[in-house]
């Protein structure tokens, strides 16, 4: 009997060309459905901050490294819903630029994608900041909740220049390698496996999130802003000294994009690129990528 192959992962000169075709129809989407499929993507990974941070608030009694996996585990629900639900983040979207190299969207393109992507993105993140501060869940717990996200954003905006952006250059690093990982899946459980452990790993370490920040520190400084007494209640337990719109802006948002950008373009996008697709000078006569091409994508792209 001949091997069934429909439950074989696909390898990884496929999944090049899978990332490829994908990038092009990403950056072709028209701004209709682009925009909103951003804000979702913002709004999903804060889904997966709440859980973390909630997590994280119960895991005094962990020992230290336990309690970051046990976080970062929670988190992977964000990257979950955007992949298996359907979203655009700005970070995966990195990616892009493995059909950008191939000649397959134009720069423009490749721009006018992160762009509205990363403010879409920014919309639903900070939109559900707002309703997470309006819905007081942060006093759950006795107040730890607040507490771990208030000490979670202040840590975040006193991180040197540098050390945000080599931060966000490794998180990306991770966070488009799952994502490369999930174009070798054939199911919703391959995909959803694919992304557990890079996106556990990421936010075990400490390293930082463009987006994901997006949710934390306004939050905390929603918290800050709406509820003084709240804080105060504290008792200086978290020093919030230089917790500023400017210091998220400056000290923690462009320097871990700029990371963000490194770690996922080229350290992940332009890498494999390199590897799989640069050296076919003549598509129509490479057997290889005739058969990289029979890879069906459905009509919104997604593989």
């Amino acid at each position: 009997m001949e091997h069934d192959k429909q439950f074989d992962l696909f390898l990884p000169p496929v999944m090049a060309q899978k990332a490829e075709d994908l990038g092009a129809r990403k950056a072709g989407m028209p701004f209709y459905k682009m925009l909103p499929l951003s804000v979702l993507g913002g709004a999903f990974i804060s889904l997966g901050a709440i859980f973390c941070t909630i997590t994280l608030a119960g895991s005094a009694a962990m020992p230290y490294g336990l309690g970051r996996m046990a976080g970062g585990f929670a988190f992977c629900l964000g990257l979950i819903l955007v992949v298996i639900g359907g979203a655009e983040l700005f970070t995966g979207n990195n990616l892009i630029v493995i059909a950008w190299a191939s000649g397959k969207v134009k720069t423009g393109a490749l721009l006018r994608n992160w762009l509205i992507v990363y403010l879409g993105n920014f919309i639903g993140s900070v939109l559900t900041a707002m309703l997470m501060v309006t819905a007081k869940q942060y006093t759950s717990g006795g107040g730890a909740v607040g507490e771990m996200a208030l000490k979670i954003a202040a840590s975040k905006v006193n991180l040197g220049f540098a050390q945000a952006v080599a931060l966000g250059i490794l998180c990306n690093a991770l966070v488009c390698l799952a994502v490369w990982l999930t174009y070798s899946g054939r199911s919703t459980t391959d995909k959803i496996l694919a992304i557990l452990f890079p996106v556990t790993a990421f936010v075990a370490a400490g390293f930082e999130h463009s987006i994901a920040n997006m949710y934390f520190i306004p939050y905390a400084l929603f918290i800050q802003q709406f509820d003084p007494a709240f804080v105060a209640s504290l008792g200086g337990a978290v020093h919030l000294e230089g917790l500023t719109w400017g210091a998220f802006l400056v000290k923690n948002l462009l320097p871990v994009t700029i990371g963000n950008m490194i770690g996922g373009s080229l350290m992940v996008g332009a890498v494999y690129w390199l590897i799989y697709l640069a050296d076919i000078r003549n598509p129509e006569q490479s057997i290889e990528v005739l058969a990289l091409r029979s890879v069906p994508l459905d009509r919104e792209g997604k593989i």
